[in-house]
Parts: structure tokens; sequence; C-alpha cells
């Protein structure tokens, strides 16, 4: 008989994981009971503890005599044994008041903390308190509060919490100007206040605490310059410094603070412009260097937008002469912080033309060169002139014109000369000129690919891409902007100032401006495009005509014209003979004394009229100007004539016939007429050149040689010609070399031995013989003088 095999079945998988998470489960509802049934408890005797409390506080001890005791009383005592002996303690309740006191002990939440044992808890004595507390703060607006861990001591668990502090989105902006003020204005408010010191008690603290500022400006300074990534901070604390409160030494120590600060931006700025980011770069991780240089970033544009901030509204605060009662400056001290503050702005402009709020820098400082005040006026002209100087490519150029432009513009003509006069800084020398599509044929930019076939072969056209893009490559690598850029920009920046210009000829012709707008069209004439030449000249000549401008003016005019007529106005069959009458005309009524810089226009004149034109300028017209400019020379002072003689050189050189003014054998029809206002029909070749030896004759050594040098026909060669110290240079630099604006005497006067009673100056002199001979003969008479009043002085002395 075989066996019988075992027929119980295994359980399967399934079944097994069913069971296991019944029992799972049942586990964790006991659990869940035990817990509830615990914390059932917990609370029953924590309502036995409290009621047991309130009974121990207000019950009322019975009478002594009573010797039997009231039924409740003995369960009062029970339960009092239950509870520590120490419950009712004075130092308990005084901790409970100082508690009480405590934020963060009324706001903390007591059922929210884990359970204690039974016996710790007795101990602590919490309950009592909490019930008694006050309930204040109820009423008063809930803080945010943060759980921090909590301490473990004697006593037990004390938790802890601490407010949440308030996240300002804006926290830059606020730390500027006007929360800056305000923090000062409070500590100053519950500042304690100052002793009262006598007057040099007071110099003796006002230096003490002026040498303490600065060692801490000199301090935070030399911080920022040492590592400007890692001490911003430094720079902030160092702004916070303009609004320094103490009136003793806030003028001084806010000075001193722009100064640092502007020294300090033009050290630690880059030499590029610093864009926002935008929030995909934002949102991207980023290597730590890379992470700090862009937070060094946004913190220097932060504080740098701050720091000029502050120096608009000081600024906008003296002009609007509107100070507020808490400020410590007084209104007269207002003005040196202002101009300390202009100043910083045009150092700025000048040193930052790349970096980020250059153009608000422009808005602000282009509106005070029309200031009333000369100092500020004169500091800002001078910083655009030296802007439009150092800019080589036209961006900083550009923004400035323009608003010169608008401001010209809104105050209706109305502002200084000076404004205008900047304009003659630029440096445009080239702009775009739109040339007739009849004289160049339109470049086509794309070939067919026929042309391509038939012009180039395969490899040709390989080789022709890849010399391309080694072009583009190699002016990437160059980082240079190109020159048709350079052009669009100067010649955007020229119509401004032509437009400019134009309103002011067809408005206010009356207006001091005009001056200024002579002066500049006679400098960029040559750039006017052809089709306004026309209307030019016939505003100029109709200005001259009128009688109403000024000799310098009209000069200015003049030059005006033939600059247009000089460069694209060849092609223009025009002869301004109505130009070279009004200066041959004018030529005598020129300023003969210290105030003759009318003669470095008419050196300008006489070099675009005549010599660079000499092909459209007749024989007698040279003669008269030759003849009239020798006896112009006779007048003025030796730097004048030293240009007029240099000038007689070039037109003997450019006309070889005008020597016949040297030769006093030829003969001519008619009489000269120097009275004659008209050039081509005075007869100057009837006269000579009288005039040059007198000039030969004159105290200037300069003058000498020019004027012998003239009468030997101006040679190139020999005895009588210039040395190259003279001859290479133009009459207008002839004329400046030789000013005496400096109350200085080119060439130097030598030194002389001093010289003895009655006798004459001994060493050399430039003085010519005749006045040596004066001077001698001056001297012996004074001598003579001295001696005869002497005697005479003697005879009116009572004999003894």
């Amino acid at each position: 008989m075989k066996p019988r095999k075992n027929t119980k079945r295994v359980p399967s998988f399934r079944k097994l994981l069913k069971t296991s998470k019944i029992k799972l489960d049942n586990k964790l509802k006991n659990k869940q009971l035990k817990q509830q049934s615990t914390a059932k408890k917990y609370r029953k005797e924590q309502r036995k503890l409290r009621q047991a409390v309130k009974d121990a506080v207000s019950r009322k001890p019975l009478p002594l005599e009573d010797k039997k005791k009231h039924p409740a009383q003995k369960q009062e005592e029970e339960e009092e044994d239950a509870l520590p002996l120490d419950m009712m303690d004075e130092d308990d309740l005084k901790l409970m008041e100082e508690l009480s006191q405590k934020a963060s002990f009324i706001t903390r939440d007591i059922s929210s903390d884990e359970p204690v044992h039974a016996k710790k808890r007795k101990n602590e004595n919490v309950i009592e308190r909490y019930e008694k507390m006050p309930r204040r703060m109820q009423t008063e607006p809930e803080k945010e509060v943060i759980h921090l861990l909590p301490i473990k001591d004697k006593r037990g668990i004390i938790p802890q919490t601490m407010e949440k502090p308030v996240v300002r989105m804006e926290d830059d902006e606020e730390e500027g100007v006007g929360g800056a003020a305000e923090e000062m204005e409070t500590a100053q408010a519950h500042a304690e206040p100052l002793p009262v010191l006598s007057a040099e008690e007071l110099l003796v603290y006002r230096k003490k605490k002026l040498q303490e500022k600065k060692v801490h400006i000199a301090a935070l300074a030399s911080a920022v310059l040492s590592d400007p990534e890692s001490n911003m901070k430094k720079l902030k604390e160092l702004r916070a410094m303009l609004m320094e409160q103490d009136p003793n030494v806030a003028v001084t120590v806010r000075k001193l603070v722009m100064i640092s600060l502007m020294e300090l931006f033009k050290d630690i700025t880059p030499s590029y412009k610093i864009r926002p980011l935008t929030e995909r770069e934002r949102n991207t991780k980023v290597k730590k260097e890379t992470q700090k240089l862009r937070e060094f970033e946004e913190g220097l544009v932060s504080q740098y937008k701050f720091f000029l901030e502050n120096l608009e509204q000081t600024v906008k605060d003296w002009k609007q002469r509107k100070l507020k009662k808490s400020n410590v400056v007084p209104l007269k001290a207002y003005k040196g912080l202002a101009e300390i503050a202009v100043k910083c702005l045009c150092e700025l402009l000048v040193a930052l033309p790349h970096f980020n709020f250059h153009n608000n820098i422009i808005v602000l400082i282009v509106p005070l060169m029309n200031d009333p005040s000369k100092q500020v006026s004169e500091m800002c002209s001078d910083a655009v002139k030296t802007l439009f100087k150092q800019d080589k490519l036209g961006f900083a150029s550009l923004g400035v014109v323009k608003v010169i432009s608008g401001l010209v513009k809104s105050r209706n003509y109305d502002v200084r000369p000076e404004v205008l006069m900047t304009l003659l800084h630029l440096r445009i020398k080239e702009v775009e000129v739109k040339k007739d599509a009849e004289d160049i044929a339109p470049k086509k930019k794309f070939m067919s690919y026929k042309e391509k076939r038939k012009n180039l072969s395969r490899m040709q056209r390989k080789w022709k891409k890849a010399e391309e893009k080694l072009e583009r490559e190699l002016l990437e690598a160059e980082a240079s902007e190109s020159t048709e850029k350079k052009l669009k920009l100067h010649t955007e920046t020229l119509n401004i100032v032509f437009l400019t210009y134009f309103r002011i000829l067809k408005k206010a012709q009356k207006s001091p401006l005009l001056p200024a707008v002579l002066e500049g069209l006679a400098k960029f004439a040559h750039l006017i495009n052809l089709e306004f030449f026309d209307d030019l000249l016939l505003v100029l000549h109709s200005l001259i005509a009128s009688g109403a401008l000024s000799h310098r003016e009209s000069l200015h005019c003049i030059l005006s014209a033939f600059h247009i007529l000089s460069g694209q106005g060849d092609v223009l069959n025009i002869d301004p003979l109505k130009f070279y009458t009004h200066l041959y005309k004018t030529l005598f009524m020129l300023h003969a004394g210290a105030t003759n810089e009318d003669v470095a226009i008419v050196l300008q004149c006489l070099d675009v009229m005549l010599i660079k034109r000499r092909k459209q300028v007749s024989q007698q017209r040279a003669l008269a100007f030759v003849k009239r400019l020798s006896s112009l020379a006779l007048h003025v002072l030796p730097n004048s004539s030293v240009g007029i003689l240099a000038t007689n050189r070039s037109l003997m050189h450019t006309f070889p016939k005008s020597d016949l003014l040297l030769d006093n054998e030829s003969q001519g029809s008619g009489l000269y007429l120097p009275e004659l206002e008209e050039p081509e029909y005075c007869n100057a070749q009837n006269t000579a050149l009288w005039e040059l030896h007198a000039l030969r004759r004159h105290y200037h050594p300069v003058v000498q040689k020019f004027a012998s040098h003239l009468l030997a026909g101006a040679p190139g060669e020999g005895s009588e010609a210039l040395s190259h110290e003279f001859s290479r240079r133009s009459p207008a630099e002839l004329f400046e070399s030789y000013s005496m604006k400096g109350m200085t005497f080119n060439p130097r006067v030598p030194s002389v031995a001093p010289r003895k009673k009655g006798k004459a100056l001994s060493g050399e002199s430039f003085l010519s013989e005749d006045l040596n001979k004066l001077v001698k003969v001056h001297l012996a008479n004074s001598a003579i003088q001295s001696t005869v009043d002497f005697a005479e002085h003697l005879k009116a002395l009572p004999m003894s």
C-alpha cells in the first residue's frame, strides 16, 4: 500500500500579503487606541490638576476654634498633599510676572508641545502661571513667529521663537537718500544734546571730530580699492556718510565723501557698460566666480545710481533755495556743497562716457552751462569741451548735441553764447555726402547664379568665401568700430548742429547767439550740403549789408561764406566780390590796442580768400590788399604786425607781379586812391610799400626781420632770407606765439646790469639806437636836475 501524500495546500503569495497587511492594520489600530487612551488620561489628569489649583487658591481658611473639619476640607487636604509644597511661592509669582512681559512666552502655543512626564509637570507649575496671565496680547495684531530649536535645562524644555523679519522688495531703494535722511533725523532727535562749549572748545572739538571722520573715510576708501568685489558693504557705508548730521562737520565731511566716492568710481568702474541680467540668465546655474562677479556688478551699478541721485538732489536743493527745517547745512554753505557736486558730475562725465547712466549725467550738466553762476557754467562748459575733444567715435558727442539743441529751442534762444561755443570743439572732419545718382552707378549687392558661374570658378568662389570669413574674424579680433558707423554718427551730429544754427539765423538774428552761430558756420561750412549754399550765402550777405553786426560778427560772416565756396562750393560759379569789398573796408576799423583778437580772424579770411582762391583773384585785387595790409601793420601790436607781414610774404610768393610795389621806377596810369572802398579800382599799382622802411626801425626784432625780408623781395635764399623758425610757420601761428596776453615779451628782454646814479644802462638791449640815445639824455638831465635841487635845498637851510 502506497503512502498517502500530504494534501495540505501551500498558501499563495497574495494570501500571505493580505494576512500580513491585516496584522499590520491591527497593530496600528491598537497603537492609536493606546495613544488615544493615554491622551484621554492625560487630559483628565490635567483637568483635575487645574481644578485643584483653583480650589487651593480660592478656598478660605476655617476658624481655629472649629476642631471638626468639614468633609470638603478633608478632600482638599488630601488633594493638597498630592500637590508640590512650593506651588505658590513669591519667587514663582515674580517669575510669572516677568515671563508675562515676554511676547515669546505669551504667543507660544503650549498645546502644540509634546506631553511631558507627570512628575516634571507637577514641579514646573506652568499651568497656574498660564491661567493667571493677563490676555493683553489678544487684541493686538498677531505677529509671524518662527519656531526655533528648544532649550532643555533643570526646569524642563523651553521652546524658543523669534519674530519673522519683514521682507521688502525694494530694500536698495529705501536705502537711498530719503531713507537714510529719515534714519539720521530720528537718530538726531533721540541723541543727547551736546554740552554748551565755548568758541575755543568748539573749535578743538570740531578739529578732533573732523580728524576722526577723515581717518574713517580713508580707511573705507582704501578697503574698497584693495578688494572692490568683497568690500561693497564698505562702499555702501561710505555713501551713507553723505548724510552726515553733525552740524559742526557736516559740510566738510560731505564734501570729502563726494570727492572720495568720485575717485573710487573712476578707479573701480570696468571699461564696459553693465547690462541687467535676463530672467533666463538669473535662473541658470553658474560658477562661484561668475556669481561673485555678477553680484559685484549689480552692487556697483546700484551704489553708483544712488550716488548720482544724491548729487542731483544736492544741486536741485541749491537751485530751488529750499531746504528742510531738519537740514543741518545752512543755505549759505549749501552753495559750496552744490559746487562740489557739480564738479563730481563733470569729472564723471569726462572719465566714464562708456559706463551706465552717462546720458543722465549729460541731461544734468548741459542745462547748468546756462547757469547764472559763472563758476558753475564755466565748469560745465569746460567738461563738455573736454568730452568733445576726447570722443573719437561720436556716441557721447551725439547725446550732448541733442540735449543742447533741445535746450536752445525750449528756452526760446535765450541762452548764454558759451553754450553754443562748445560746439566748436566737436571732432568732425568727415561726413557722409549725398552724391547724385548719375555720377555713381548703383552697386549690385547680389549676383545671380549665372553671373557667379560666368565670372568666378568653383575654386575661386571657395577662396572668396574663406577670405570674407577671415576678414570678419579679423575685424572682431580688433574690436574696432567700422568707419561707416563713425561717419553715420558724425553725420547725424552735424545735422543737429546745422539745424540749431539755421533756426537761429531764421528766427533770432538779433540774438546774442549770432556770433557763436557765425563762428560755427565758419568752421563746419565745408561740410554743408550743396542744396543750402545759395540760400545761406544770401542770408550772410543780408546780415552784413544790414549794418547791425559788429566788426567781429561781419568777419565771421565773410569767413563762413568763403569756407562754403572753398569746399564743395568750387563747382558753383559765384564771384563773391561784395565779400572782398567788405573785408577791404573793414581792415582799417580793427582795434589796434590790447583787444586785437579780430586780427586772427582776418588772417584766416585772407588765407581762404586770396591764397586758396588764387585762380579766381585778379592782380589788381591782390596788390590792393598787399598795400592796405602794409599800412595796417604800422598801427597794430607787434604780434599782429608779424602775422600781417607773414601774410604779405605769402601773397608775394603767390602773386609774383606784386614786386612792382617795391620798384620806384615803375610808372602807371592814374593816382593811388587809398580812401576808395573798392579794391579793384583804387590803382594800387601806382604806389610803393614805403611802410616797410618805417617797420625796419620797429622796436620788435622779429618785425624788423620781416620788414627787411620783404624789402629784399622775400627771397628764399641768401642773407635776407628768413630762417626755418619763421618761414615754416603760418601767419596764425606767428600771431599766437608773439602774443602779449600773459604780460610777457617774446623774445625775452635780456637782463641788464644794475646802473649807478648818473650812468646809462650797461649791457645789450633790443632797443634801437635812437631809443638808447634818448635814455642816455634823460638820465643826464635827471642827474643835473637832482644836483640843482640839492644845491637849492642847501641854500634854504638856516645858518647855524
